[in-house]
């Protein structure tokens, strides 16, 4: 990921603009460059307080087309903090819709899963299932133990998830 003031800078300026039409046409152009660091949060940001079906859609589009591992860390920090539930399950989505490796953020991962609605539980249970491969029997017995002792486990009727994981960490 690049480091670009200018380029954030004017992001934001679009964005504070309001004009939905420029905003889908940034992200558009977004999609064609490489990613610049800071773009995921003010994107993430926006996502949380819009209504606007189309700009969600070209917001989550994004997210899903980044290849830039670099990118995942930001994504990650835009995960551990508090938004709308649509919009963390968005950001997890992207996760294994984009084939980054999010592997090395597991835990993170499992814990969003046990404290998220159902559709995001489903989503982690998605990317910790297509890192699991990657993950050390030591790793997988401690997001097992997270899993099994958190007060969230059975929260948003998700204990057939919940069982599921750990049966998918247990291999």
């Amino acid at each position: 990921m690049i480091r670009s003031d200018k380029k954030l800078k004017d992001l934001s300026e679009i964005i504070k603009k309001g004009d939905k039409i420029l905003i889908a046409e940034a992200i558009g152009l977004l999609r064609e460059e490489k990613p610049f660091a800071g773009a995921i949060g003010l994107l993430t940001l926006y996502f949380n307080k819009t209504d606007d079906y189309n700009i969600k859609k070209a917001i989550g589009e994004f997210m899903n087309d980044l290849k830039d591992q670099s990118a995942s860390s930001e994504i990650i920090s835009e995960i551990r903090k508090q938004w709308k539930d649509d919009t963390i399950s968005m950001l997890v989505s992207s996760c294994w819709q984009s084939g980054l490796d999010y592997s090395a953020y597991s835990i993170d991962l499992a814990r969003v899963f046990l404290e998220g609605d159902y559709v995001t539980a489903l989503e982690c249970l998605t990317v910790i299932e297509e890192s699991v491969n990657e993950l050390s029997r030591g790793r997988k017995d401690e997001i097992i133990k997270i899993i099994e002792e958190s007060p969230f486990s059975d929260a948003h009727n998700k204990t057939s998830l919940k069982q599921e994981l750990i049966s998918i960490l247990g291999r």
